[in-house]
């Protein structure tokens, strides 16, 4: 089908924006997927520097039509090029004609630098749907002048690629359907049925398969020479031919000889050693060994572990924690006479403290109506984090509830370059190695849950996760539950969870996304996981992008193209941004982005471990800065060497060149292995650790690991049961909501709200006020009138403290989204109004900012809770840098959230009026992992709107 250059397929509202103002002139336009309804486009129409969209909807017969102004006769059109053709005439409905189409931009070739991706492969254009519900999702053309047998074969090639791990081999075939099997044909129709590019492609294909084939020959005969009867006569040595010096159909020929041999090695190779070793076995009178099944591993207690502490500037004590029995000894050292033993249910509170980072302050109960504080200072911060694990983890143990409210996950990630892994994964899977580690007294206290993602991963998939069961039950005495295992060719994502734990994982989802050569080949791209643990939802990506240290850009794009696909979560909330559809979201992988550095100074600043320079040129870290990608999300803090390119076998050397039939290529050591995540607003989540292996060597990538303390809520049960009068409800009101958006549109707008705490989508009036005064943004608010009341499905405050709210912006014409964000309830509840101000965000990329003023009612009798497990530690508040090996809570963004000059709104001394808070619920300084609330805009691009220059 012929290809229309007005087309644009699947890009976002913003970007059909960009390339309108970039054009610049009235009358001109484009057209684009929409984004609201499946099978639909969007007419994007330039004039008096504002973007006006129109949607096209099919009709039940498939026909095409616009929506336009009322009192205009709609028409219908078999085909987009016959309606975009009929819409050129003026007086159609539209501000103005469609003068001036905007063609698709030109597209950089596939090719991978690296070699991995295969040869060739160019971008490819986009085939023009004729029409009708659905036709949106037809697949692309490799080129515009391409022949019907051409766009079959392609199309074959397409439905085989899913299933296919030979990645190379299927780049050398697309781009041989792409540009050379026209030759061909045209040859054939000359009488030339040699096929001369055809086997030109197979030979470049083979090369490497021609060198594995001598390897694995070479192999196999000497083993048959090995048990050859002595007396035999050697096997005749094979005809050696030159590949380089082979002609073409030569070169096919001599591979299938040596294809016939192998496979009468393999077919004969056991036969005859079967035969050697029971001959040897009936002369010598040899008895066979028998194996003795293994004992099941039983499951490990818990060490009493014990840390040397000062108490004082002079006194020195040890700490004693025995987990299984629930207490914390004190010894004094020196005398050795023990000084106190707290159970811990006594244990009240630990405070750490951030300007001495290995200082931590224990609160406990001494007698009744007196609590007592005492300050202890371990010999280096990761000593106090272990120490708070195991007073963490013993609280846990023995606590009464039935479900939890803290998990332990682990992240591990690792391009395996398709080799077998070592016989042992133990440092891998316990977090030991370079980097910020475990603590030896912890690192064997198994995770809840463990998520896996490889690359490049050779292993049969059952194989792969038996392997990892088989580690994990030899480490921790525990026998993991497969929650799910998602592949794409050689990525794969595996999720383990504890037996107990089975039960709470449901709604589990999985979908990969390929972003190989023309988004068709599965050598790249992206698996995910998602499920819910109780009630907080979880999200897994391992990707695989795009390689070479100049494929910045296109591996932006890839992360692009994945938030775009992925098919993930609630299927509700699928009009949202990816990142905003879970409580947890983790995305790991090999992303490749590499070090913007010479090579030689590289080297040099690793040798000195001066990782914060290389950091700085770290081409994630920059595109991060620049909003391009993982808007809003969180790393931790980079304390181990680049995890590639090292010599195979070694962890000594960097294996920075690579030799290519084309030439030497450099590959820059770099932090390619990288574990990324965003979590809702005021939600716990802790890094713990984070690093790499430093013993693993059988890939040219080390594996890298991370773990994280994570909160997590139960299905709620109200305390109160249902009475005879009807039940009082908890309400959700606003004030006043004002948003500002990136766009050259002056659609009207409503706002969506979601929330699993609501019955279903809630929907507001029309904004009341609209300005558009500086170009490029439009300004909406709301008043009260135009905001609906929410109510809850549960007044409770212990329920509503956990919930969270998504809004979403919406056209009124196109119905398309202009940006989602996330509030969380917890510090909306009161009597009085509170601000709240976030971000907006649409596939990906951040779309303007929104502000405004909400509270959340809880009735008198529903104001009672809880503190949660994670809650009885907290942190000193001080500004000073934590440590290199301290844990860290979330990163602040890379872009500063703005804090204006004036105070924050004054809140009620009792939030609730005349009834006094929770202690739970008194105030303590929070983590660094939850930011604090801010009052101006987020964007400096928006101080335009409160007069700042």
């Amino acid at each position: 089908m012929a290809a229309a250059s007005w087309y644009h397929r699947d890009i976002s509202r913003v970007v059909a924006e960009e390339l309108l103002a970039k054009a610049g002139r009235d009358g001109c336009f484009l057209v684009r997927d929409s984004e609201s309804v499946s099978g639909a486009y969007a007419l994007c129409l330039l004039f008096q520097r504002h973007v006006h969209t129109y949607r096209i909807l099919p009709d039940d017969e498939g026909l095409l039509s616009v929506q336009t102004i009322q009192g205009i006769q709609a028409k219908c059109f078999r085909t987009l090029p016959d309606l975009i053709g009929a819409y050129q005439q003026p007086n159609n409905g539209l501000v103005t004609p469609l003068l001036y189409p905007v063609h698709r931009p030109r597209q950089a070739a596939d090719e991978d630098s690296d070699g991995e991706d295969g040869r060739g492969g160019g971008h490819t254009a986009s085939a023009v749907p004729a029409g009708g519900a659905g036709t949106g999702a037809w697949l692309s053309a490799p080129s515009a002048g391409r022949t019907h047998i051409s766009q079959q074969l392609h199309q074959r090639l397409q439905e085989q690629v899913h299933s296919s791990p030979a990645s190379d081999f299927m780049g050398f075939m697309a781009e041989y359907l792409n540009h050379h099997l026209q030759l061909d044909l045209e040859a054939l129709r000359h009488g030339h049925p040699q096929l001369r590019h055809l086997s030109t492609a197979l030979v470049t294909a083979c090369r490497a398969l021609h060198r594995r084939i001598d390897f694995t020959l070479a192999g196999l005969e000497t083993l048959a020479r090995v048990f050859d009867p002595p007396a035999s006569p050697r096997s005749p040595a094979r005809e050696q031919v030159s590949p380089s010096r082979a002609t073409t159909a030569r070169y096919l020929e001599l591979l299938l000889h040596k294809i016939s041999t192998v496979n009468h090695l393999l077919s004969s190779l056991e036969k005859k050693v079967l035969k050697s070793l029971q001959e040897t076995v009936s002369r010598h009178n040899l008895a066979l060994p028998c194996v003795a099944a293994a004992p099941p591993p039983t499951a490990k207690p818990l060490a009493v572990q014990s840390f040397e502490v000062k108490v004082g500037k002079l006194q020195r004590a040890a700490l004693t924690v025995d987990v299984e029995s629930g207490t914390v000894a004190i010894t004094k050292k020196g005398s050795g006479s023990l000084e106190e033993t707290i159970p811990q249910d006594k244990i009240l509170q630990l405070i750490k403290y951030q300007s001495v980072q290995s200082k931590v302050r224990l609160v406990y109960d001494r007698e009744p109506q007196r609590s007592l504080s005492r300050d202890f200072v371990f010999p280096n911060a990761r000593k106090r984090e272990a120490f708070c694990q195991l007073l963490q983890l013993m609280k846990i143990q023995h606590s009464n509830l039935d479900e939890p409210d803290l998990i332990s996950v682990y992240v591990g990630t690792w391009n395996m370059g398709s080799t077998p892994p070592p016989r042992s994964l133990a440092s891998w899977l316990t977090s030991r190695g370079l980097g910020r580690t475990q603590d030896e007294t912890t690192a064997c206290i198994p995770h809840d849950i463990y998520v896996i993602g490889t690359q490049e991963n050779s292993l049969g998939d059952r194989e792969w996760v038996e392997f990892l069961r088989a580690s994990l039950k030899t480490l921790m005495a525990i026998d993991y539950r497969v929650v799910a295992l998602q592949c794409l060719w050689s990525i794969k994502i595996v999720v383990l969870v504890k037996p107990e734990h089975e039960r709470r994982i449901s709604h589990v989802h999985t979908s990969s996304v390929k972003t190989g050569i023309a988004n068709t080949l599965g050598n790249k791209g992206a698996v995910g996981v998602s499920f819910l643990f109780n009630g907080t939802s979880f999200g897994f990506i391992n990707c695989h992008l795009a390689s070479g240290s100049e494929k910045t850009h296109r591996r932006n794009q890839n992360y692009s193209d994945i938030l775009r696909s992925l098919v993930l979560g609630d299927k509700r909330l699928s009009a949202f941004d990816l990142t905003l559809r879970f409580t947890h979201l983790f995305w790991f992988g090999d992303l490749n982005y590499r070090l913007d550095m010479d090579v030689q100074d590289i080297l040099a600043h690793i040798t000195k471990k001066e990782f914060e320079t290389l950091l700085a040129v770290d081409q994630l870290n920059l595109e991060r800065e620049k909003n391009k990608v993982f808007l809003r999300f969180s790393e931790g803090d980079i304390s181990f060497p680049p995890t590639y390119r090292y010599e195979r076998g070694s962890r000594d050397s960097y294996m920075w060149q690579k030799f290519k039939p084309t030439g030497v290529r450099i590959n820059v050591p770099s932090w390619c292995d990288r574990i990324l995540w965003k979590s809702h607003p005021e939600t716990h989540v802790v890094c713990n650790s984070y690093g790499c292996t430093d013993d693993i060597v059988t890939s040219d990538h080390s594996p890298v690991f991370a773990t994280f303390e994570v909160g997590v809520t139960s299905q709620f049960v109200p305390k109160k049961a249902p009475g005879s009068d009807p039940e009082p409800l908890a309400c959700i009101e606003w004030e006043s909501i004002e948003v500002i958006v990136k766009t050259a549109s002056r659609s009207k707008c409503y706002i969506e709200f979601h929330s699993y705490c609501l019955e279903e989508a809630q929907r507001s009036g029309e904004n009341t006020s609209q300005s558009c005064d500086i170009p490029g943004f439009l300004k909406l608010g709301w008043s009260a009138k135009n905001l609906p009341m929410l109510h809850p499905i549960l007044p409770d405050l212990e329920y509503l403290g956990d919930q969270h709210l998504l809004l979403s912006i919406k056209g009124v014409e196109s119905c398309e989204s202009y940006g989602e964000c996330c509030i969380a309830m917890k510090s909306m509840i009161g009597s009085m109004a509170q601000q709240f101000e976030t971000f907006l965000f649409h596939r990906g990329e951040e779309t303007g900012s929104m502000r405004g003023w909400m509270k959340v009612r809880v009735p008198k009798d529903r104001r009672s809770t809880r503190e949660r497990l994670y809650e009885w530690i907290s942190f000193e508040e001080d500004d000073a840098e934590p440590a290199a090996d301290a844990p860290t809570c979330p990163k602040p963004p890379l872009q500063r959230l703005r804090y204006p000059s004036q105070a924050l709104p004054l809140h009620d001394p009792w939030p609730w009026g005349d009834a006094e808070p929770s202690p739970a619920l008194l105030c303590r300084s929070r983590p660094r992992s939850l930011p604090e609330a801010a009052a101006g805009y987020t964007n400096p691009a928006y101080f335009i709107f409160e007069g700042v220059p």
